[in-house]
């Protein structure tokens, strides 16, 4: 066994013969989700990438026979120009990356210091993406090849909907699947209820909100949008995001009506959840309300429907019915507030696995 072997906790069973392959000192592995990233904004990487996000049944449920030869020949023929020129205006030129990869990456680091601090080498905390890189199934492998017998998976998805939690432990269960030796697995649940991430969202309105010479008329939630037929088919989507709304103004003590609950990214034909962000925003500029500020409680971290939708599209939708100012409140992302609340969760999914 050589010294490098020994630092990564790799060892020799006392019994075992000779020609027995290293084993791995058994670790808990914490594993972050989010929805994912094109790997560049030219045609051929967001084809790709908007190819296994549009064709995930999760997603868009029509029947194979009736989509795929829409998308193939024809959303996917157009669409990578336009959703590669808007990844393009956000792009992180530095890094070569998304702004989705740069926040996770370090939403993973800070989560990663804070639990080794207290648990040391037992637990290893990596991140995948539902859809691009670092797929869920290439992290998984490592992991398991790193010693992890019991991995939590954690959507960063506060409130749960079939087309983003559901669906990312779908990916997790099928790379599962191929996995010889499987480890112990536990998911969490979402947690747009919790106390510390509500607490996290109010003070990240606060924050924004003291440095503004005027307050804003109206505080505007903007949650990602779905087809209403997914709440009459029991999705519980809608639903906690009304609640999140609710305990995020008990949580600031204003009154009632003082923060609206909107959603956004309306795709195809079908009617959506309204009221629609882009529309309601030019509703309030035209009784009136001059000032608004939008928060995004549904995203764990900015990306393109909050870097380049709400600051784009749904910006100027409001400066030109009028409006006069537009505050955006960015995600929780890696500040140390949420941080701490997606480690509180982790320890709570721990309990029985770990001291």
């Amino acid at each position: 066994m050589t010294e490098q072997q020994d630092r990564a906790g790799i060892g020799r069973l006392a019994h075992a013969p000779a020609d027995h392959p290293p084993v791995r000192t058994a670790r808990i592995g914490v594993l972050l989700a989010n929805l994912g990233t094109p790997d560049g904004y030219s045609y051929w990487p967001m084809r790709r990438y908007l190819n296994e996000f549009l064709s995930d049944r999760r997603v868009i449920d029509y029947p194979r026979w009736k989509w795929q030869p829409l998308l193939q020949l024809i959303i996917l023929s157009k669409r990578p120009f336009t959703s590669g020129a808007n990844y393009r205006s956000i792009w992180n030129n530095e890094a070569d990356e998304s702004p989705l990869m740069t926040i996770t990456r370090a939403q993973t680091d800070k989560l990663r210091g804070q639990l080794e601090s207290e648990y040391g080498s037992a637990v290893q905390v990596e991140f995948c993406m539902r859809y691009g890189n670092p797929s869920t199934e290439s992290v998984l492998r490592r992991m398991v090849a790193d010693g992890c017998e019991k991995v939590l998976f954690f959507p960063l998805y506060p409130q749960y909907a079939g087309a983003t939690a559901a669906t990312a432990n779908d990916q997790f269960f099928r790379a599962l699947m191929k996995e010889r030796r499987q480890p112990a697995v536990r998911t969490v649940p979402e947690y747009f209820d919790d106390s510390l991430y509500i607490g996290a969202l109010a003070a990240s309105v606060e924050r924004v909100y003291g440095t503004l010479e005027t307050r804003p008329d109206v505080l505007v939630a903007s949650y990602h949008g779905m087809p209403q037929r997914y709440l009459r088919e029991g999705d519980p989507y809608h639903c906690q995001c009304q609640k999140t709304t609710r305990l995020l103004r008990e949580r600031l003590g204003w009154a009632a009506g003082t923060i609206d609950t909107t959603f956004q990214s309306v795709f195809g034909p079908e009617e959506w959840l309204r009221p629609y962000t882009v529309q309601h925003v030019a509703e309030l500029a035209r009784q009136g309300k001059r000032r608004i500020a939008v928060i995004s409680p549904a995203f764990s971290a900015d990306c393109i429907e909050t870097l380049e939708e709400i600051q784009g599209e749904i910006r100027e939708a409001f400066e030109h019915a009028g409006g006069e100012s537009f505050t955006y409140i960015p995600c929780l992302n890696d500040d140390a507030a949420h941080i701490a609340a997606l480690g509180a969760i982790v320890r709570r999914n721990l309990a029985g696995w770990i001291d």
